[in-house]
């Protein structure tokens, strides 16, 4: 005889994600943990991985090296962040930004692992079609809460840049917004010109 599923059963909440499901995720895919729920994206397009690296290599000299710059900054591709979910108890945010960046004034040097706890002073997330949504709606509010002061949402394929300012009461302000082949200069990195052509190339 079959027995009928109770209704207590019926309206059990579906067990949250942990850090276990990221480690288990494929390596050719980006698994990030946002309030329970993983969010499991494929390795991005080379589009996006140019962008990327074309605005990490034009920052690094003058910012993380002091290379025809001021220096001051810590700026690494891809770390793994992770931050004490609020609603839960010894649960975590896990977040990995295409690039983020560190004033060395507040954190001299990172630790030796294979993520940090503390948040980045910057992020650059390089948008897409598939994670634009998430990276608006899911990652900038737990930036935000976090404290990281400055964020960019680069898009290769509308030629844009939004840099995102925190404001006084922890929200972001209202995005300034470069296109196409613009030459910019964009808090907090606005000790130099960038070329945003060269992001597209």
């Amino acid at each position: 005889m079959m027995l009928a599923m109770s209704s207590a059963a019926r309206a059990l909440p579906p067990r949250r994600a942990t850090y276990a499901d990221v480690e288990a995720a494929p390596a050719n895919q980006v698994a990030e943990l946002i309030r329970g729920a993983l969010h499991v994206m494929p390795r991005p397009a080379l589009r996006h991985a140019r962008a990327s690296s074309a605005l990490g290599m034009d920052l690094g000299g003058p910012f993380d090296r002091g290379r025809g710059g001021p220096g001051g900054w810590i700026i690494l591709d891809e770390v793994e962040l992770h931050f004490p979910d609020p609603t839960e108890d010894g649960a975590e945010d896990v977040l990995v930004p295409d690039l983020a960046g560190w004033q060395r004034a507040r954190v001299p040097e990172l630790p030796d692992t294979a993520f940090t706890t503390i948040a980045p002073d910057w992020i650059c997330e390089v948008v897409s079609p598939s994670t634009r949504d998430f990276d608006r709606d899911e990652k900038m509010p737990v930036y935000a809460r976090e404290g990281v002061r400055w964020a960019w949402l680069l898009d290769p394929i509308a030629k844009t840049l939004e840099v995102y300012t925190l404001n006084a009461s922890g929200r972001w302000g209202e995005a300034e917004v470069f296109h196409d082949v613009e030459m910019v200069r964009a808090v907090p990195f606005d000790a130099i010109e960038l070329e945003l052509s060269a992001l597209w190339a």
